[in-house]
């Protein structure tokens, strides 16, 4: 387990210092596609962005799609001001009340990329009425140290321009990891991870493993990607909200630490009526696999949040599809958190999962209901 901790770390300290905005992700595509053949897998990519590495394995077994998404929320370049200040447009769920006074990168390209600060009023200068208000990211603005439009356009900004947070990792007591992107980088660092260990394991069905793009952008990415190799199963890897935080404890009862969780309900609720319910027998192989293999198993079930997988399944005939997730607190903002032992049980459990798929696991819904 130590050496799988030593590279899941490694992996996501990379990844996360990586800037990808929905729609933007090439350099992380690359990043990853350079981690895959560190240890030999070659991988392609779609027109869209998704980076895709496939293992071929037992005929007549049922495929897998083993995938995470790559970009991260953050904001486009709307309006540069004559003095200099910068005016942003929201893409994804980005909270206004986590912008004030952070900082923020604009990604004009490798090596070129420009930092700047969200500006928050003067203390000293704010009265009282104003003191408790969420400043609208309408009526925000960043602030790159420039003092006029041509002096920001001459940094490579413009409309247009993506930016996010500024990328960070902090490393918390022995084993959590605040920063940017632990969405969904933690998931794409286990991917990664899986397709080492799968690699070498024989037999196994055949698996495609995706690094999605453009999920913060209405779950766009891995739908492509699915119509494309339709598999028969997927298993999509995402947060699970904590509810071991005095704000969160009315949410459920996953807690940071306790080992990787199960969604059996996801539902957004708001504009984006989906969700994915998971196959009964993908439910009942992850639990299965967990008991048999001593991992701590999490169950979940939420309204608020959905994944690419409640797309996914309705790809073709119907994918068989479940979202396996690892706890993250404080999400959608510039520090989320995980915890790597649950990244290392997650690893172990779709690893486990996947190989106890063979040519006689059955899809029939009536053999599990």
């Amino acid at each position: 387990m130590t050496d799988l901790k030593t590279r899941l770390r490694t992996i996501l300290h990379d990844l996360m210092l990586v800037p990808g905005l929905s729609g933007h992700e090439d350099r992380v595509r690359r990043r990853t596609a350079d981690a895959l053949a560190e240890f030999g897998l070659t991988s392609r990519t779609d027109r869209l962005g998704n980076l895709i590495s496939t293992i071929e394995g037992e005929a007549g077994a049922p495929s897998i799609m083993l995938f995470a998404h790559t970009d991260q929320l953050g904001f486009v370049t709307r309006k540069i001001e004559p003095s200099g200040l910068i005016r942003v447009e929201r893409l994804g769920g980005v909270p206004e009340k986590a912008l004030a006074a952070q900082a923020v990168r604009f990604c004009v390209g490798e090596g070129r990329d420009v930092s700047g600060i969200v500006a928050n009023k003067s203390h000293h200068a704010t009265p009282p009425e104003e003191k408790y208000k969420v400043t609208p990211y309408a009526d925000l603005f960043i602030d790159v140290g420039a003092d006029t439009a041509d002096a920001v356009r001459a940094l490579g900004i413009e409309i247009g321009t993506p930016v996010v947070y500024e990328p960070r990792v902090m490393h918390l007591n022995a084993d959590r990891i605040a920063g940017t992107s632990v969405d969904d980088r933690a998931g794409c660092a286990v991917v990664v991870e899986a397709a080492r260990l799968l690699k070498d394991i024989s037999p196994r069905p055949t698996v495609h493993f995706v690094f999605a793009v453009l999920e913060e952008f209405n779950l766009r990415g891995a739908m492509v990607a699915a119509q494309a190799l339709r598999p028969d199963i997927a298993i999509q890897l995402d947060l699970a909200l904590t509810a071991d935080t005095p704000d969160m404890t009315h949410r459920g009862e996953v807690r940071l630490g306790g080992g990787p969780a199960m969604s059996l309900y996801s539902f957004h609720g708001r504009g984006t009526l989906n969700g994915t319910i998971p196959h009964p027998a993908l439910t009942a192989l992850v639990a299965s696999t967990a008991r048999e293999d001593g991992i701590p198993l999490q169950r979940t079930a939420h309204v608020g949040a959905l994944t690419d997988s409640s797309y996914v399944q309705l790809v073709g005939e119907g994918v068989a599809c479940i979202d396996l997730c690892f706890p993250s607190r404080y999400t959608h903002t510039a520090l989320e958190v995980c915890d790597l032992n649950d990244l290392v049980g997650l690893t172990e459990l779709v690893v486990g999962a996947i190989r106890r798929i063979g040519v006689d696991f059955p899809l029939d819904r009536d053999v599990y209901t």
